[in-house]
């Protein structure tokens, strides 16, 4: 069993990540790492958690061999620190998207885990769910002809409070959600973009959208020509689906992104439609049993801190296409590595949870 630290216990903590990691079958969690002790414990009792911990006790729980990696879930401005002192205590780390909140963050990041020859992974939970990853196999296999465009809308209603309406922690639709449109096209097309256009909307009268924008719209360019384009909103109905149309079809997946439900392909081509159902699987299970399959193997993941880097790259980009209103340049090294098959992990669902 690979071990871990939960660093931050929040809602997505409470209502996937610790379900999830019960499901993986190769982990579990250790400690709690928070501020709120109260809470911490009531959480650790109910999912038989031995340690939990504050944030001023956490450098001390790195120095235990009882953690071998750390989750952290903390607001985005907190990933660089907490991740680069658990590399520097030799722990493997996954840390929520987007990896941090600036580029040198993002390089610091990435150079403490090579340092200490640890993995650094960014919770990218997609690249082990099946549909997801079979809409790359049916690009891959022509099954569209060459992708030409990519559409997507991924929108909800962000409750007043949450910290992702906050400009200081770099919150906003784009940097929560526009993150996985992004991550999709880049797969999409194999490519990293080399452009990005963009607007966005902030309503006067919604006092949620006093620090950052309520809706975000942006178009991203690739070196083959393909073009993506998408809608993200924390203002708007609950939306979240995607689209690629190539030379001879177009596939859609519906949902797109959230972890709540299985996935639907859809395929056309020459008059014809296929619809493929997925089964639903534990997205946060299937992602820490893969990142601890990687951990107990040696080999780095897929989805490592140059993944979340390259997408940081383009999120800064349509920010500042945004509020600069001119096109804004992207400059990325090509990956040599894209989700495949062997990456999926059908992770069983779990009803026991305790949100609080």
């Amino acid at each position: 069993m690979i071990n871990y630290a939960i660093v931050g216990a929040g809602w997505i903590s409470q209502v996937a990540f610790l379900p999830g990691v019960a499901q993986s079958g190769n982990s579990r969690v250790a400690a709690i790492v928070t501020g709120d002790s109260a809470k911490a414990k009531r959480l650790a009792d109910f999912h038989s958690i031995g340690t939990v911990v504050g944030y001023d006790g956490y450098d001390a729980l790195l120095a235990s061999p009882a953690v071998d990696a750390v989750y952290i879930a903390l607001p985005n401005h907190m990933h660089a620190d907490y991740a680069i002192r658990a590399a520097r205590a030799g722990k493997h780390i996954m840390v929520e998207k987007p990896l941090a909140v600036s580029e040198d963050e993002a390089l610091a990041m990435i150079d403490a885990a090579r340092r200490a020859n640890v993995f650094l992974m960014t919770a990218y939970r997609l690249h082990n769910e099946p549909g997801t990853v079979a809409v790359l196999e049916h690009i891959r296999a022509n099954a569209i002809g060459r992708p030409l465009f990519f559409q997507s809308v991924f929108s909800f209603q962000t409750a007043m409070g949450n910290h992702r309406l906050k400009a200081s922690a770099w919150g906003g639709p784009l940097q929560d959600v526009g993150v996985y449109c992004i991550n999709a096209a880049r797969h999409i097309f194999a490519e990293e973009p080399i452009e990005a256009m963009a607007m966005s909307s902030r309503p006067d009268d919604d006092p949620r959208f006093g620090d950052i924008d309520a809706s975000v719209a942006a178009t991203l360019r690739f070196p083959s020509g393909g073009l993506a384009q998408f809608v993200v909103s924390f203002g708007a109905s609950a939306v979240d689906n995607y689209r690629v149309v190539g030379t001879s079809g177009d596939l859609e997946l519906d949902p797109g992104f959230k972890f709540e439900a299985a996935t639907r392909l859809r395929l056309r081509r020459d008059g014809k439609i296929v619809e493929t159902q997925f089964p639903q699987i534990d997205h946060f299970g299937a992602q820490v049993a893969y990142f601890s399959d990687c951990i107990r193997s040696g080999t780095p993941p897929e989805a490592d801190g140059d993944e979340g880097l390259a997408d940081m790259r383009a999120l800064i980009a349509i920010e500042r296409a945004a509020s600069t209103g001119t096109p804004q340049a992207i400059s990325t090294q090509p990956r040599s590595r894209h989700p495949t098959p062997d990456m999926v992990r059908l992770t069983p669902i779990t009803d026991r949870r305790l949100v609080l």
